[in-house]
């Protein structure tokens, strides 16, 4: 069976590099019938935060990421680090490194002078003396000191590194805990990881990692290294180029699926297809087409698939979305017709769920003003008329939809002789407030009799005092 993970770090939020890791990983296993597991590497307890773990599992959840086993957690498994660690000593691989910080200092800056590539130069490997006093030792892992690695990567392709260029990696701290390059290994050993895939960055761990992978009996996953992301200034992205949090973008109101088929697209390809459904994504997921060189994070773009994303979902979805940034404007969503039927009509028109949200708050909320610019251009004296046997028209409508109250318009505006821009426009603006809306019938249908007929009314009282001043 197919087994992948994702395995990040909680010392930090969870950040767009690493959902699309996460996304490739999952859809992965999803597309080949395997596993997905979601692991938390904690084991760096100064910076490791409990905040940081609740991000990464919201985030996961509000991405509909969701994982066959986990989350597991690093720190829970201490014992089993150790016992791989004593195993490596039993087989002389493993070794205390006495060396402190000043020596290690004092020997790379000697490397440098003289040409060469700082690294750690094995003093201590086979030392047998009496250990130096006051100085809590490192564990080091024996790296092989002829031959070479060979990695064949799913998406670099063969890489191959020389042995005499790895030097002894440290595999436990001196406070006894274990490092990153030790329990990713034991982890995925015994978790039964058959293919590895993670940025790019990692790439520099990986022969090293796969030397214990052997020198510990484990099978050698299959690796996957995905290119970094980049800004648009073509550095790494970060926090200077927006947000830092993928929670971020659930506030700034795009679609958990439409950041997903963005993401799916940064880096990998179906052929000229850019909008995709996720059962299309985990149908046509594969790392022959995932590219090896990095993508830059175009915000302007994300937007954009976010927009059609909102075109194509099912009015029922997007309302669970927006009704919690109406409720956030202070709607109450009791005053007011089914979400559903709203979004309905806005959906078409929205780049992201906020702007939806925004655009819906006159279907619930009683506005005390015009918008400056909608009502110079359109409340003015020349619409009093219109709007005063549309008030009348309206007001004896006995069935309230947008069909008959598109017959009351069309009406009005054949008896004055009026384009029906010139009857539209000003109703608009009166019972929404502004000069944008979806269909004016429907709109109207949906805020209902009462409302329609008290904002024409302002929207004359207006006019009156319009004309006076």
């Amino acid at each position: 069976m197919i087994r992948t993970r994702f395995a990040p770090s909680p010392t930090g939020y969870l950040h767009i590099g690493g959902v699309r890791t996460a996304l490739y990983s999952w859809l992965y296993a999803k597309r080949m019938g395997g596993e997905f597991t979601l692991r938390i590497e904690d084991t760096d307890l100064e910076r490791s935060t409990e905040t940081s773990v609740n991000a990464i599992l919201e985030g996961m959840s509000w991405l509909g990421l969701d994982y066959d086993r986990g989350p597991i957690y690093q720190t829970h498994r201490f014992e089993r680090y150790k016992e791989v660690i004593d195993s490596l000593f039993e087989k002389n691989l493993a070794y205390y490194c006495y060396a402190t910080p000043e020596e290690l200092d004092a020997m790379r800056e000697a490397q440098k002078a003289a040409g060469e590539k700082p690294r750690y130069d094995g003093r201590y490997r086979e030392f047998s003396g009496e250990p130096p006093e006051g100085v809590k030792p490192v564990i080091r892992f024996k790296n092989p000191l002829d031959g070479e690695v060979v990695i064949d990567d799913l998406v670099k392709g063969q890489v191959t590194v020389a042995n005499k260029e790895l030097d002894d990696l440290i595999i436990a701290r001196s406070d006894g805990t274990p490092t990153y390059n030790l329990t990713v290994v034991v982890d995925d050993w015994d978790m039964g990881m058959t293919h590895v895939i993670r940025g790019d960055d990692h790439l520099n761990n990986t022969p090293r990692q796969i030397n214990l992978y052997k020198a510990i009996g484990a099978d050698v996953p299959k690796f996957a290294h995905i290119p970094m992301v980049l800004g648009e200034d073509g550095s790494r992205l970060s926090k200077r180029h927006g947000a830092v949090s993928v929670l971020q973008y659930k506030e700034q109101g795009f679609l958990p699926e439409a950041l997903l088929n963005y993401l799916v697209r940064l880096g990998w390809s179906h052929g000229d297809q850019e909008i995709f459904t996720m059962d299309e994504m985990v149908e046509y997921f594969d790392l022959v087409n995932v590219n090896s060189s990095p993508s830059t994070f175009d915000y302007a773009k994300l937007t954009w698939v976010n927009e059609q994303h909102i075109k194509m979902a099912c009015p029922e979805h997007l309302a669970r979305y927006v009704a919690h940034f109406m409720v956030e404007m202070g709607c109450d969503l009791s005053q007011g017709p089914e979400l559903v039927k709203v979004t309905c009509l806005l959906k078409d028109r929205a780049k992201t769920l906020i702007e939806m949200a925004q655009g819906a708050v006159y279907f619930y909320h009683d506005f005390e003003s015009f918008d400056a610019s909608a009502a110079k251009k359109h409340l003015r004296p020349v619409a009093e008329e219109p709007l005063k046997i549309l008030l009348s028209k309206l007001e004896q409508l006995e069935e309230w939809t947008a069909e008959a109250i598109h017959a009351e318009i069309n009406a009005t505006a054949e008896t004055l002789e009026l384009g029906m821009g010139k009857v539209g426009m000003p109703l608009r603006v009166a019972i929404t407030g502004g000069g944008q809306s979806p269909a004016i019938d429907a709109t109207a249908e949906l805020i209902g009799k009462v409302r329609c007929i008290q904002r024409i009314q302002m929207a004359l009282d207006f006019i009156e005092v319009r004309k006076q001043s």
